[in-house]
């Protein structure tokens, strides 16, 4: 076992354990192993919860949040404002589980570090901005409606990018005065979960306003149901958002629910090929292609469709994948063999239906070299699914119009990327086709605290992160208040 280095997690009793109710303790279905990628080592011990953990910890919140709320707001926004300092005072010993727990490369360390800094700081203005009207009212009285904490958040977070995507939920539910229970997944829960809950702790944030549950399905499925948990915050798969949103539907809870991709970048025919071939190879490779805004479909036009090909075939080439932890490489490995083996039968799926395998489609170990496909048919697997791995199907395109119908056929609408010179053009083309987000002369990944993210269609329900708009519907409920100075007759 090869336990990390630390001062951040080294000052408490983390290892083993999850985080209940203030305090690191054993979960009640034991505990597991931490497992590195990039080598299949153990770097750790990790608490695994239960359903009568997540019990547990939502009476202990719905007891915290109250006190939680009942603060002035300069107190917990102080609160945010100390954990956004502490992401960069302790950056590098959160690198270095991102690095070796994830298998993330130093480019998306760097960027998942700013993030989680900026989602704290942009939290701490929450509590001080404008949570409610005054409305008109036929009585003589005073009418306002109010927002208030919803109360208990339940906050699951996936494993590619664990800490933005935890962290955009947690800080803005805590700012508004609600209490967390944060189920990161398992293959990422150090990063993902346990720093979390130690730069909060080392905060100030009271014992019991944020907790820390790593689980399984059973874990999930018990905080979607358990009666104190009133808002789920998912981030995942679109076959598991659509089972959480149902089971969230039946107990009358809301679901934000942030799921997959299968986003497209248009390269129009006036458009420089040498440009478009970096915003692709970002777009699809970043991070093994492992986030669910990564470029899934390149929609080429007929005129540098070749010219396109070849370059991008020859940048995928070019590219060092090995581990991120002992070499400087652009890919780092796979999160595990389950989606590796995934990513390689789409690969095969795609070249069987008649796609060119024009570089990569290899892998040693966890290690899946950069793939480019050529060619690809709008009814191959490549084109229609998620990949969530470093591929970059391309297809060619006759016309805008093409281009527009294909990148509109997906039952996803995340992100969209249109590179061209002519950037009225871009928009006008943009409005046509149904997405969360749109980057016009950029690639479809991008990110920033102050900005409202979230997809369309099977991409889940809407832009409920990112921005006070967004933060302060998705955490707080609205109350309607009146006021009289006397009680009024009624004719009874």
């Amino acid at each position: 076992m090869t336990l990390l280095t630390d001062t951040l997690l080294g000052g408490s009793d983390w290892s083993g354990n999850v985080f209940k109710a203030g305090s690191w303790q054993p979960g009640q279905a034991g505990q597991y192993a931490v497992i590195e990628p990039a080598t299949g080592g153990e770097l750790g011990r990790m608490g695994l919860a239960s359903a009568e953990d997540v019990a547990e910890a939502g009476r202990a919140a719905a007891e915290a949040q109250r006190a939680w709320a009942a603060l002035p707001h300069p107190a917990r926004a102080a609160v945010m404002r100390r954990a956004g300092d502490l992401w960069q005072q302790h950056a590098e010993e959160i690198a270095g589980w991102n690095t070796r727990e994830v298998g993330a490369t130093a480019g998306i360390i760097g960027f998942s570090l700013h993030i989680a800094a900026e989602e704290c700081y942009q939290a701490a203005a929450l509590p001080g901005h404008p949570l409610g009207e005054v409305l008109s009212s036929e009585e003589p009285r005073l009418s306002m409606a109010r927002r208030v904490p919803a109360g208990v958040v339940a906050v699951i977070s996936p494993f590619n990018v664990p800490i933005i995507l935890g962290i955009r939920s947690v800080a803005p539910a805590l700012a508004l005065g609600n209490a967390v229970i944060l189920k990161p997944d398992p293959r990422t829960a150090v990063t993902g979960g346990a720093l979390m809950a130690r730069i909060f702790e080392e905060a100030g944030l009271p014992p019991g306003v944020l907790q820390m549950l790593p689980g399984g399905a059973d874990v999930g499925q018990a905080l979607v149901t358990d009666p104190n948990v009133r808002v789920i915050s998912f981030t995942g798969s679109t076959s598991v958002g659509r089972r959480i949103g149902a089971l969230a539907g039946e107990h009358l809870k809301r679901a934000h629910l942030e799921l997959g991709g299968n986003s497209a970048l248009l390269i129009l025919d006036d458009a420089d090929v040498e440009a478009a071939v970096n915003l692709a190879t970002w777009g699809s490779f970043f991070h093994q292609g492992q986030i669910c805004m990564t470029t899934g479909r390149h929609l080429v036009a007929a005129g540098v469709y070749d010219d396109f090909v070849a370059a991008l075939a020859d940048k995928a080439t070019s590219l060092t994948v090995g581990n991120p932890a002992t070499e400087e490489v652009a890919l780092g490995p796979i999160i595990d063999a389950g989606q590796r083996d995934k990513i390689h039968g789409l690969v095969g799926a795609t070249t069987a239906a008649g796609a060119k395998l024009v570089a990569g489609g290899t892998y040693s170990d966890l290690f899946y070299r950069p793939t480019v496909l050529a060619d690809v048919p709008a009814e191959a697997a490549a084109f229609t699914e998620e990949i969530f791995g470093p591929v970059a199907p391309v297809t060619k395109v006759d016309s805008v119009e093409d281009a527009i119908r294909l990148a509109g056929a997906s039952e996803y609408g995340l992100s969209l990327g249109i590179v061209t010179k002519d950037v009225m053009r871009g928009l006008a083309i943009a409005e046509q086709i149904p997405t969360g987000i749109v980057h016009i002369n950029d690639q479809t990944v991008s990110d920033e605290a102050n900005a409202p993210f979230g997809g369309v269609r099977a991409s889940g329900t809407g832009s409920r992160f990112g921005g006070a708009t967004a933060n302060i519907e998705a955490f707080t409920e609205t109350r309607w208040i009146t006021l009289r100075g006397t009680p009024p007759t009624y004719p009874l």
